[in-house]
């Protein structure tokens, strides 16, 4: 993994940077990733809010319903539809960024380190047995 993180979207109005080491990597099988990826989970870098920015094109935002309240904020690009950002909520900032992985100029270095929402895992995601498990989201992030 090179430093900065580069990476957009597959039309190239949207680039971005992230001058920090990810501080997590996960793959989160919600309902709602589901949908929004339209696969079984979303493969997401999270990372220091103040070490992301765009230097390219501006975010469209969509907000989803998030579990416990407020609302999940995605950012895709308005041209192409690529899913950039996740991860973010809408009333109370979390102080990081989801990156999604496959936006990722090179995404050949991720390496989820969990996975989250297992419990809305569908039947034919074939999961890593290797890494930790969690029902909803892991203890480090519950309100």
């Amino acid at each position: 993994m090179n430093i900065p993180l580069t990476g957009g979207c597959s039309c190239g109005a949207i680039c971005y940077e992230c001058t920090a080491e990810p501080l997590m990597m996960l793959k989160c099988h919600c309902r709602d990733c589901q949908h929004v990826t339209g696969g079984g989970f979303a493969a997401a870098v999270l990372v220091p809010a103040e070490a992301f920015r765009l230097t390219r094109g501006q975010l469209r935002y969509h907000f989803t319903p998030r579990l416990g309240g407020d609302r999940h904020k995605r950012g895709f690009c308005p041209e192409c539809g690529s899913r950039i950002t996740g991860g973010e909520f809408d009333e109370h900032p979390t102080g990081f960024v989801g990156i999604n992985a496959g936006s990722l100029d090179d995404p050949s270095w991720f390496r989820p380190q969990m996975d989250i929402f297992v419990s809305d895992a569908q039947p034919w995601d074939q999961m890593d047995p290797a890494i930790p498990k969690f029902e909803q989201y892991p203890p480090s992030t519950r309100e």
